[in-house]
């Protein structure tokens, strides 16, 4: 495949479907890219299947599926969260499959404490939904979580929700994902493909922090947006689609 491709990954229990207009302000910033938007194991259109427990089973997966596609050759990734941690180990797996990464509001220890990688007081809400939430209050707290600029939105919730009876992840899947995240460490040096990190300094999921963590002790560069959350291509996509392209010429 000649045309640069970006392959996009998203964070924990989320799929395709959840990156919205991204991909379309992405394509617009980057004419003549190929954008694919792939479902990890036990999400979206892969629900019924078994999420691998480790960021490396992860990596397998998305390996396998980009070679059904018959996409080979380096590729350009931007991915969001647990999505980031995939990319990371990625790129230090395989370093030829990986031109440059675009990692978004991620946090990877060994760079930041657990208490900054999931802001404290949102465990026993996070805890409760999982444990006993029904889709639409799991996804009405997702939204509130995520978003610093949707977070009130009913009809994005609601959508939400209608994808997750449509396409549910299972509590077990939810659980792997979750232990994938946790058990992940991630290379001390960010030699490699150039790395751009980009956050959004009202991320009330992620401390912001651990993004800075990150950018210094790899030397990457970290463009941070003033008011967005941890999803930050839903609460700005167009500015994420513009440092991207600027970065990437």
């Amino acid at each position: 495949m000649n045309s640069p491709v970006w392959v996009l990954l998203r964070g924990l229990v989320r799929e395709r479907r959840h990156w919205g207009t991204f991909p379309a302000q992405l394509q617009a910033a980057l004419p003549g890219s190929v954008i694919i938007t792939p479902d990890m194991p036990g999400n979206g259109s892969r629900c019924h299947e078994t999420s691998p427990a480790t960021v490396d089973g992860m990596v397998d997966a998305l390996r396998a599926d980009l070679q059904a596609r018959r996409i080979s050759g380096p590729v350009n990734v931007l991915a969001l969260s647990l999505g980031a941690m995939v990319a990371t180990q990625w790129r230090a797996s395989y370093p030829d499959d990986v031109a440059r990464c675009v990692l978004i509001n991620t946090s990877m220890r060994p760079f930041s404490p657990f208490y900054q990688r999931l802001h404290w007081r949102n465990y026993p809400a996070i805890v409760r939904e999982l444990v006993t939430g029904s889709p639409a209050s799991r996804e009405a707290l997702v939204l509130r979580l995520t978003s610093a600029r949707h977070g009130t939105d009913d009809a994005l919730w609601r959508q939400w929700a209608a994808w997750q009876q449509e396409c549910p992840v299972t509590r077990a899947n939810a659980m792997r994902q979750l232990l994938a995240a946790a058990r992940f460490r991630a290379p001390a040096h960010g030699g490699g493909c150039p790395v751009l990190i980009l956050n959004g300094a009202s991320d009330r999921l992620v401390d912001p922090r651990c993004s800075h963590g990150l950018a210094h002790a790899w030397q990457v560069q970290l463009r941070t947006h003033p008011d967005a959350g941890h999803d930050l291509p839903l609460d700005d996509g167009a500015w994420v689609a513009r440092q991207v392209a600027t970065w990437s010429k």
